[in-house]
């Protein structure tokens, strides 16, 4: 066999691209999660609820999460990411802010975050809040 400098990078490349493909976790698969079966995480004033995690069968990440904050509380310092959100609060009020501006928010109330923008979130009521968060496009660092 002929193997010249061209077909051997050429074929160095598409192993490359095979191992990339074959290491990418398989889509998600139909299922349904019952909420008391979800293990309950705790972080100082915040306890979480990992729903979900992985790729779409298009290759999208997805991710799904229930979050529960104490009074005052915040899930983290305002920050960033290329990942879209999307939040429904069930119970609570949070003082909501993105790109800099701020908006009190109620049970059943939602907000979505586009890709980049700065966006943190925090607890002003005086019970508990709970919201749902969806990542979609890439994982939220």
């Amino acid at each position: 066999m002929d193997l010249t400098r061209r077909k051997a990078c050429l074929s160095l490349f598409l192993l490359s691209r095979v191992s990339a493909w074959a290491s990418q976790p398989t889509s998600l698969k139909s299922k349904t999660y019952r909420f008391e079966d979800l293990p309950i995480n705790q972080e100082k004033d915040v306890t979480y609820r990992d729903i979900l995690e992985g790729r779409t069968h298009t290759g999208d990440y997805l991710e799904a999460h229930e979050t529960v904050l104490e009074p005052n509380a915040m899930p983290h310092p305002p920050h960033r990411h290329v990942g879209e959100e999307l939040f429904v609060i069930s119970t609570g009020t949070l003082e909501v802010t993105i790109a800099g501006k701020s908006t009190k928010l109620g049970p059943g109330s939602a907000f979505f975050v586009a890709s980049n923008e700065e966006h943190s979130m925090r607890n002003v009521g005086s019970t508990l809040a709970q919201y749902f968060g969806i990542t979609l496009g890439q994982e939220a660092a």
